[in-house]
């Protein structure tokens, strides 16, 4: 996400970062490179001039023209100004004092209400409250199946009505089920168009108005740039939501949407749609996002990531082994298949901050379909094999590689690359002096070694 911003950005400040002294016809280069970053972003007109001002207003002071690292500090006026424009701060779900908290999920036709609505009561779940989803999208059958089929794959009852009815009763006796039988939240899904109009205004006020929820919150695609921020201008006008959820915001290379849309509708963004899988909605913290935009990473959600899908002993195990430099490939496939329970392995890596030395890994050095490889390779192995790759010898390596549908030679490159990182691990766990200076060397590995 924001991958086109980021690079933008990131060749806006090298420029003032390589100045030992900077002058006010240098930060309006800056100045100059940062709004046709933000304008390819599809960040809407207004907010980039309010944006820039800002940053220029702060930028031009003595104290920065004449600090002995000016480049850095105009990169932390950045930063500030972005955590504003997301919203300032993190703004959680409210839970009703007196259960059941009733959500209600508007939006247009296309904009992942259903499936956001499956993913929200997922997420409410792992917090030990319970939720009951109402499926009130009449207009489209295939919504109402979609919605109970979530519902079973992720253990959550559904209430649903009759294609083609009338929504509102269907809600009414969601919001009663859920008092009655104890539930904590009740998530309504609503339906959509494919445009804003009268009809689809009049149907999410009658449902609003009967269940009189604690949150409605505008589902909004957020590849659709500023389209989204117009729908939510509309639905704005008309329901007033409280917040937002941005789908698909994994798949926008731009962000203009994200980047709007607080400023221009005054909507906070309360969660972030980033992959396919139903564990794949995330808070949305203004400062991690800003973080992550300009290169620092988001360490503190892929730390939440590894707690969430890591067991803390297996996590202590895994640290032990590779302290006593006894790590093999057996704990080598196990340490994959903690990282894939965090999420596709390009969103994993893109919280990770720049390396000095080694600088940031993009999506082109990383091959998904070459950790299938890797597993299959391994899997194919004997359990003494794992333990001890040396004893693997040619007619051993046909053997795993005719188990795997791999090649010998991809064999030998696994073991190879095992080898050279189980030393630069040890180097690593062990604090050997000099490590620092192979910076340029494992910059040069890192691509090889795919999946990585």
């Amino acid at each position: 996400m924001f991958d086109n911003l980021s690079t933008r950005l990131d060749n806006a400040f090298k420029r003032l970062r390589g100045k030992g002294k900077l002058s006010k016809a240098d930060v309006e280069e800056g100045m100059r490179e940062i709004r046709l970053a933000l304008l390819e972003a599809d960040v809407a007109l207004p907010v980039v001039r309010t944006f820039v001002d800002r940053v220029r207003e702060q930028s031009v002071g003595e104290e920065v023209l004449r600090s002995i690292t000016p480049g850095q500090q105009i990169v932390k006026i950045v930063n500030d100004e972005l955590v504003r424009l997301l919203g300032r701060e993190h703004r959680a779900l409210q839970i009703a004092e007196k259960p059941p908290t009733v959500i209600l999920l508007v939006g247009l036709q296309g904009s992942g209400k259903t499936t956001a609505a499956a993913k929200l009561a997922a997420n409410l779940k792992s917090r030990g409250l319970r939720p009951l989803l109402a499926a009130c999208d009449l207009q489209r059958p295939a919504a109402i199946e979609q919605l109970v089929q979530l519902g079973s794959q992720i253990g959550v009852d559904v209430e649903a009505g009759q294609p083609g009815g009338d929504p509102v009763p269907v809600a009414k006796r969601s919001l009663d089920r859920a008092r009655d039988e104890g539930y904590a939240v009740l998530i309504c899904d609503s339906a959509g168009r494919l445009h804003v109009d009268e009809e689809l205004m009049d149907e999410a006020k009658r449902i609003r108005d009967a269940l009189e929820p604690h949150e409605t919150i505008l589902v909004l695609d957020a590849m659709t740039g500023q389209d989204a921020v117009h729908a939510a201008a509309a639905f704005g006008e008309q329901l007033t939501p409280t917040g937002a959820i941005l789908t698909k915001l994994d798949g926008d290379a731009r962000g203009g949407a994200a980047l709007s849309l607080v400023e221009t509708t005054g909507v906070p963004i309360l969660f972030a749609g980033i992959g396919e899988r139903i564990e794949d909605l995330e808070p949305f913290h203004p400062d991690r996002m800003a973080s992550r935009i300009l290169g620092m990473g988001d360490v503190l959600t892929l730390v939440e990531k590894a707690e969430a899908s890591i067991a803390v002993e297996d996590a202590e195990a895994m640290e032990r082994r590779m302290r006593e430099a006894s790590f093999d490939l057996s704990d080598f496939l196990e340490q994959l298949n903690m990282i894939k329970k965090m999420g596709p392995l390009t969103g994993v890596l893109g919280m990770l901050p720049k390396i000095p030395g080694i600088g940031k890994i993009s999506d082109e050095d990383i091959d998904e379909g070459a950790l299938v490889q890797t597993e299959a390779i391994i899997q194919s192995m004997t359990p003494t094999e794992r333990a001890k790759p040396q004893l693997i010898n040619a007619s051993r390596r046909k053997r795993i590689a005719d188990g795997s549908g791999t090649r010998p030679q991809d064999v030998s490159t696994l073991l190879k690359q095992f080898d050279q990182m189980r030393k630069m691990m040890r180097q690593a766990m062990g604090g050997i002096p000099g490590l620092g200076r192979k910076s340029r060397k494992a910059r040069k590995a890192l691509p090889k070694m795919k999946g990585f």
